[in-house]
């Protein structure tokens, strides 16, 4: 417990100091954020504000877990930040483009897709090789676990994975939101880990949870500094490492809830301007811009979807008593 309060400790101050030096690094670089024309248009401002803030927490998470590394006795822990380094990854890659092309548009759609189902499929595998996966499916609430083939168990944790990355991208659209709401989960991951006794394990989501408190410093509205896609994919890449890692792929879908609406969001509103040859749905989706042009504050629409995760987190927690021995 000790070295996870101290990882929570350590990853905020490392965070703020790298986010302190990176900013007027990342001015001079004019590695700024363009501001889509579909978005909204007090957005406008924002133009120029530094993406790739996600590099520092994870630099921060990073530290704290090689700070830890004489003590522990599994290492999975790292393949589990591996897996989400290798989204964020792919995030870089989009942030680069986007600085180099000056346009809010870095890779296609489909070279994202690629690449999240290539790390995905990689990330199950190696986890299952190593002993650290079963192909054991919990169902929250219920107390059952399912024993499903592994080449089938591989498939359904690419799905989950690729959908809920991309879930938490699409959350990172206004200031402090991505942050705000992820927070809780890491509290409900850290939590879930150490009643496990998978005390390394916890390691990574407490330093995360530092890492973002440092972000939001300078995240929250008005924004000096964006995690960029950078941020968000390996945010994204994370929640899914760790609820397959503590063999609760199913919890996502309470834990995650505010990912997976704002998915639903633009899901819907594709597919009603579709079917209705040009109404909308929302006022402008993903929901989060739905509230903005119903008149809601950035600071606000914050404050009530991460209450939202944090007690949606309470419920996960509850539904997976029987598999943490709470």
């Amino acid at each position: 417990m000790t070295r996870i309060i101290l990882s929570v400790v350590g990853s905020f101050l490392a965070a703020s100091l790298l986010n302190k030096l990176m900013i007027p690094v990342l001015r001079a670089l004019k590695a700024g954020q363009s501001i889509r024309e579909v978005g909204p248009t007090w957005h406008n401002n924002k133009s120029g504000t530094p993406i790739m803030g996600g590099l520092m927490f994870i630099a921060a998470a990073l530290l704290c877990l090689l700070v830890n590394l004489p003590a522990m006795g599994d290492c999975t822990v790292f393949y589990v930040f591996l897996m989400a380094a290798c989204f964020g990854f792919v995030g870089f890659l989009d942030d680069f483009a986007k600085i180099k092309h000056h346009k809010n548009l870095g890779l296609t759609g489909l070279q994202k897709i690629l690449l999240q189902m290539a790390f995905a499929a990689l990330f199950v595998y190696l986890m299952y090789k190593k002993g650290s996966l079963t192909s054991m499916l919990y169902i929250p609430f219920f107390n059952v676990i399912i024993h499903i083939h592994p080449i089938l168990y591989v498939m359904f944790s690419m799905f989950v994975v690729v959908g809920c990355v991309n879930s938490v991208n699409l959350t990172d659209g206004i200031d402090g939101l991505s942050a705000s709401v992820t927070i809780p989960v890491m509290v409900f991951f850290a939590a879930a880990a150490f009643v496990m006794g998978k005390w390394e394990i916890a390691l990574l989501p407490a330093s995360i949870i530092g890492g973002l408190a440092a972000y939001l410093c300078y995240n929250w509205h008005p924004a000096k500094l964006f995690m960029g896609d950078t941020g968000s994919l390996f945010l994204g890449g994370l929640v899914c490492a760790l609820a397959i890692a503590l063999d609760m792929p199913l919890v996502l879908i309470l834990v995650g809830f505010v990912y997976i609406v704002e998915t639903l969001s633009v899901i819907l509103q594709v597919g009603y301007f579709k079917l209705t040859h040009g109404k909308r749905l929302f006022k402008m989706s993903p929901i989060h811009h739905h509230f903005e042009m119903c008149g809601w504050k950035e600071e606000k629409i914050v404050l009530v979807f991460a209450g939202v995760s944090a007690l949606m987190c309470l419920i996960g927690w509850l539904s997976v008593r029987g598999l943490v021995g709470w």
